[in-house]
């Protein structure tokens, strides 16, 4: 019996899971099958009080029973898993194109016991568990669905030492160092390696991470699929308030996670946080939490951190890999993470802010809401709105899913808005031209009392994963 076999049914504690070792091997010698003793285990830490007179399983029906693996539920959340809760947290939304299942998965969320407070951004839409553009507060727990399985997708902008005009002069330059140093598409790797010092950090703090190291290592600067972009075009900054002066600006700008390994973590916590749960109703298994005094609450957390340090990097390498290409120096740069969970202060408590496709916005904060390959982005301020818990949209949000627009859409029907707007696409899928996004003007509008805009990116050279690849999103 391994030790992820035993995570993954939720033995979280290294001393359970050592018990439960013990008394396996114990089994198998009293005439169990291996089948039947892994059952077994699964029967016991559901039921343990079935098994506290048991003279084989009893040593470990009493640990589980008297809460050794700190993974016992509160009498709250136990009638809440039988009952419900009967005030759900309250919550507000910006914006007045949200569908109704966006809105309904919000309720749900603030329907859990762990849930304080939460917030729907205007670019909403639906996602696994919480809502893209979903913020919810809770009570030390952690929702591995509710920060996303791209743990840690994020936002880069660099200025670049070059004149605009190479937009127009040389826009082969600049399309060669794109395509020279990242990659894009499902599983996409780098060989030689990209060297960065994240990957001398402890990758052992979850089994997941440890496992899947060097898998990380080969994708380390690339750029993956779905929504994810690489591009050049013009910053034109319209304040005093930055540190380089008014004027415009070549600008790159990324959209990147933390690739194939973030998606593991996420799954692997949260098959072990449903386990635990599980007799959470059906539509809210993606909303399925971890207590942060658990075991694998912690060692969840501890991998969102590492996965966060580890986007940080891929776009820090694709950077600093242009920028070299180029021959160029970069004269400022920002970005910001929109798939996380933070420790904050609101109300006067602590809590665990999930912010799902949504940026941090406290008051003086700097951040990027991009809009769509043919619309621009913004660098923003946050105005620090308590109501909204310090956050805003993270970019324009779409209007149709993917399916929908690879059965009714064509490049035919943006061709002519591409050219107007001077936009050149290297690559992209269908389900990524603008009109699946909505007015990215609108959800600005929307959203005055969370962000002041600072400066405004136009996307000229555009690459995106090609037409036909899994997103990853």
């Amino acid at each position: 019996m391994k030790e992820k076999e035993l995570i993954q049914i939720g033995y979280s504690s290294k001393e359970l899971r050592e018990t439960a070792i013990q008394i396996f091997n114990k089994a198998i010698k009293e005439g169990f099958s291996k089948k039947e003793a892994k059952r077994m285990l699964r029967v016991i830490i559901r039921n343990p009080v079935a098994f506290l007179q048991d003279n084989l399983w009893k040593e470990l029906a009493q640990k589980l029973h008297t809460g050794i693996d700190n993974t016992k539920l509160t009498a709250y959340q136990e009638d809440f898993v039988e009952r419900g809760r009967s005030t759900k947290a309250p919550y507000k939304i910006w914006g007045t194109e949200i569908d109704s299942e966006s809105i309904q998965q919000m309720q749900n969320a603030c329907s859990l016991p762990v849930s304080v407070r939460g917030a729907l951004m205007p670019d909403a839409h639906v996602g696994y568990g919480l809502p893209i553009g979903g913020v919810l507060a809770t009570d030390n727990a952690v929702i591995p669905f509710a920060v996303g399985v791209d743990i840690a997708c994020r936002v880069k902008m660099s200025v670049f030492d070059l004149p605009i005009e190479i937009i127009e002069e040389n826009p082969t330059r600049l399309k060669k160092a794109i395509e020279q140093e990242t990659r894009f598409g499902v599983g996409s790797t780098f060989k030689p390696r990209r060297q960065h010092p994240v990957m001398d950090l402890n990758w052992n703090i979850s089994p997941i991470t440890k496992e899947n190291k060097d898998k990380a290592w080969d994708q380390l600067g690339t750029s993956g699929s779905g929504n994810h972009f690489v591009e050049f075009g013009i910053l034109e900054i319209i304040t005093d308030e930055l540190p380089i002066p008014r004027g415009t600006y070549l600008g790159l700008l990324t959209h990147s996670g933390s690739r194939g390994t973030g998606a593991l973590v996420c799954e692997y916590y949260s098959k072990i946080a449903r386990q635990r749960l599980h007799n959470l109703p059906h539509s809210l298994q993606h909303l399925a939490w971890l207590s942060l005094e658990e075991h694998a609450g912690q060692e969840y957390w501890e991998a969102m951190q590492l996965m966060g340090k580890y986007a940080q990097a891929n776009h820090e390498c694709i950077h600093t890999h242009i920028s070299k290409n180029l021959g160029v120096s970069i004269i400022w740069t920002i970005e910001n993470h929109h798939n996380f969970a933070w420790k904050e202060i609101h109300d006067g408590r602590e809590v665990i802010v999930h912010r799902k496709g949504a940026t941090p916005a406290e008051k003086g904060q700097l951040g990027i809401i991009p809009g769509s390959m043919a619309s621009p982005a913004f660098i923003v301020k946050g105005l620090g709105n308590k109501e909204s818990l310090c956050s805003s949209a993270h970019g324009a949000g779409r209007l149709m899913s993917r399916a929908q627009a690879k059965k009714t859409l064509s490049w035919k029907k943006v061709e002519s808005l591409l050219r107007e707007r001077k936009v050149n696409v290297i690559t992209a899928g269908v389900d990524e031209i603008p009109l699946v996004y909505k007015d990215i003007y609108k959800v600005m509008r929307e959203q005055e009392d969370l962000v002041t805009p600072l400066a405004i990116f136009h996307p000229r050279i555009v690459k995106m994963a090609p037409a036909g690849e899994k997103p990853e999103d």
